[in-house]
């Protein structure tokens, strides 16, 4: 039986336990399970239309004969492409969290488990889609500091140097990360509060 005394001290564990395994877990999950064409075109937007590989209808290289391939507006494969990578982090995340409480002797509620993950999920889906990450990074004054580092991967055909605003390197990069890893300690928070509410009733039954 939880005392009231022993209260502080798991939540700190169970905490503690849920920022350490979503850390660690976090780039595996946001780098190596995400798909290259969905981190290719998950900041995509705009009316104009595109194939489901991100090529704008009408710069098909010469001889790429695509007709009859489904298009879609580029906003629209930008939500397909981040829900997509967000679907497969929240089920690996979800996973880990699950085999650790277990390992651990906990039984954290399906709730608590979903909130957190939902927490986690919702806006790591707004900030992968750039413009909500750049609008809030403009209101902060980070402004600046995007415009700055960015990072040059390629060379276009008349060798004129392409920036790249976003990806590893950049700031809007690091700022996601920042972000990602910050909301992840609200979500852990969260998910502990709703465990031991749980535990506190069942105590009380």
């Amino acid at each position: 039986m939880m005392t009231d005394r022993s209260a502080p001290a798991q939540a700190l564990a169970l905490t503690g336990a849920l920022l350490a395994t979503w850390d660690a877990l976090h780039p595996l999950f946001d780098q190596w399970a995400q798909g290259s064409r969905d981190a290719a075109n998950k900041g995509a937007c705009g009316h104009h239309l595109v194939y489901r590989d991100g090529m704008p209808v009408g710069e098909e290289a010469a001889g790429d004969d695509r007709t009859g391939e489904p298009t879609m507006s580029a906003t629209r494969l930008g939500w397909i492409s981040a829900a997509r990578h967000v679907a497969s982090y929240t089920a690996g995340q979800l996973t880990g969290t699950v085999l650790l409480t277990r390992v651990l002797g906990y039984r954290v509620p399906a709730s608590a488990l979903l909130a957190g993950a939902g927490i986690n999920g919702l806006t790591h889906l707004v900030i992968d889609k750039r413009q909500p990450l750049l609008w809030l990074a403009a209101r902060a004054g980070k402004s600046g500091y995007v415009e700055h580092c960015t990072v040059v991967r390629r060379l276009d055909e008349d060798g004129t140097a392409r920036v790249e605003k976003s990806g590893p390197g950049t700031a809007a990069f690091e700022l996601d990360q920042a972000l990602h890893r910050a909301i992840g300690a609200f979500a852990a928070i969260t998910t502990t509060w709703l465990t031991i509410r749980s535990m506190k009733k069942g105590c009380t039954r």
